[in-house]
């Protein structure tokens, strides 16, 4: 048995989401993220079944595995008890611990995930605050959200926000005690070790894109090459 799939077969989430498939299609007509990027579950897990290194490389240096929204649409309807949704969170967490998540458009984004989660969540306890929407980075949000960002002061008074004080309110300040529980949680799930993971594969991608780790940021935070929809 090769090794990536002895460590796909001692995976939690592929051993409870992945039983026999007869290749029946039933997850691909009922999956959303189907409908609008080039994704099909069905071939996925057929690909996975084979049992092959070199399938199981491909599969994780691949845009496929970062298009499921793991919204498990796919297990209310396969008739062999199969969850493709949890096929892919197995694939997705082998790609990060063997680095092949930065082979990937979709896959690099990991490391804006973690930027998130390392400096908004564990640094100030929230995933995202309104003064982090810069427009510049947010052009979807439109002409309103350049207005708000520009008035922010002004806005948090009028919501009677807390903003980064102690007590009750939105986006108080969270106190050291909860900060630490959630430090914890993500030192005794292993989260930790994760983000290190990701951060130290995208600083090399990074070096051997010949550009900086701030620069690889903006690009993985912005780049599109058009090719991911049907």
């Amino acid at each position: 048995m090769s090794t990536l799939v002895k460590k796909l077969k001692g995976n939690i989430h592929f051993r409870e989401g992945m039983n026999s498939c007869m290749n029946c299609g039933v997850c691909t007509a009922i999956c959303p993220a189907a409908e609008f990027y080039n994704y099909d579950p069905r071939r996925l897990v057929d690909a996975v079944q084979r049992e092959d290194e070199e399938t199981l490389r491909d599969l994780l240096r691949s845009e496929q595995i970062w298009y499921c929204g793991e919204c498990m649409s796919c297990k209310t309807r396969c008739p062999r008890g199969n969850t493709p949704g949890l096929v892919v969170m197995a694939l997705r967490q082998i790609a990060q611990e063997e680095g092949c998540f930065t082979e990937s458009e979709k896959g690099r984004q990991q490391y804006a995930l973690k930027k998130v989660i390392d400096h908004n969540i564990l640094e100030r306890g929230y995933c995202i605050t309104p003064d982090l929407v810069k427009p510049e980075m947010h052009p979807e949000q439109g002409p309103v959200w350049e207005w708000v960002y520009a008035h922010l002061d002004e806005v948090y008074e009028r919501m009677h926000a807390n903003l980064k004080q102690a007590g009750p309110g939105a986006l108080r300040q969270i106190d050291n005690d909860s900060m630490q529980e959630l430090h914890r949680i993500f030192e005794e799930t292993g989260g930790m070790e994760y983000m290190e993971r990701i951060e130290h594969c995208s600083v090399q991608k990074a070096k051997e894109l010949g550009t900086t780790p701030e620069e690889y940021f903006i690009s993985v935070y912005t780049d599109n090459n058009g090719q991911h929809g049907n």
